[in-house]
């Protein structure tokens, strides 16, 4: 929590200042989010055929066909859709932000920063953690618009509908609330990463040996916090 704290901190001034790690930033937007495209519409294009083909095979056995509408924004937008991004976005960036940082550790580079004036926190983890952060937001998008999206393409070959009245489905299903919990949701999550991800980078001592035992952790405490904070967050939306 310290940790988490002092970076806090560090990212309100490293937007008031020009900062060398604006260039790290943007490379790290890069790998987090651009990188992540495919694999991250190839997941919510098979979550959204297999919501719609099990739906609609099971509803209008009971009359309650319309209700696929709301099963799919509670799955996409409400709960699977941000969890998911985040197992993805932990699993690539997460154990890419420890490793990069052990190493570091390991070569005494964060030394040479330290002592040379650069406080390691601003230049090598706020970048990371806005970029994570950002990065997660709109990948979080982009699994709703192909999530839903691969929905209504699926209907077509189950039974055939009209984009009108598919997509007035979802918005009549939809509420602004569902929203600001999915971007409440995948902001928490990529705090939670970045932070973890960047403290057992730095938790590497000396020895190169350190450095996957301090990935598996982090791995292992992020999928942790992950669940943990998506179980707050669900519960506090029902409250």
């Amino acid at each position: 929590m310290g940790f988490f704290a002092a970076v806090l901190k560090e990212t309100v001034f490293f937007f008031r200042r020009k900062n060398a790690g604006f260039r790290v930033l943007v490379f790290q937007i890069l790998f987090t989010g651009v990188e992540a495209l495919t694999i991250i519409a190839t997941l919510s294009l098979g979550l959204g055929a297999i919501i719609v083909v099990q739906g609609l095979s099971i509803l209008p056995q009971f009359g309650q066909g319309a209700l696929i509408y709301t099963i799919l924004i509670a799955v996409i937008t409400r709960e699977l859709g941000p969890i998911l991004t985040a197992f993805i976005v932990a699993a690539r960036s997460g154990t890419a932000i420890t490793t990069e940082l052990g190493t570091m550790v390991a070569n005494h580079e964060i030394d040479a920063f330290i002592a040379t004036g650069v406080d390691p926190i601003s230049y090598l983890v706020v970048p990371r953690f806005v970029g994570v952060t950002v990065s997660l937001v709109v990948l979080n998008v982009y699994f709703n618009v192909f999530g839903l999206l691969g929905s209504f393409v699926v209907t077509q070959f189950v039974r055939p509908i009209g984009f009108g009245e598919y997509f007035s489905g979802l918005l009549g299903a939809l509420e602004m609330v569902d929203i600001f919990a999915s971007l409440v949701k995948s902001i928490a999550f990529g705090a939670v990463i970045a932070t973890v991800a960047t403290y057992f980078g730095f938790k590497v001592e000396s020895a190169q040996t350190e450095i996957p035992q301090m990935t598996i952790r982090s791995v292992g405490y992020n999928v942790t916090i992950l669940m943990l904070v998506n179980a707050v967050l669900t519960i506090a939306y029902y409250l």
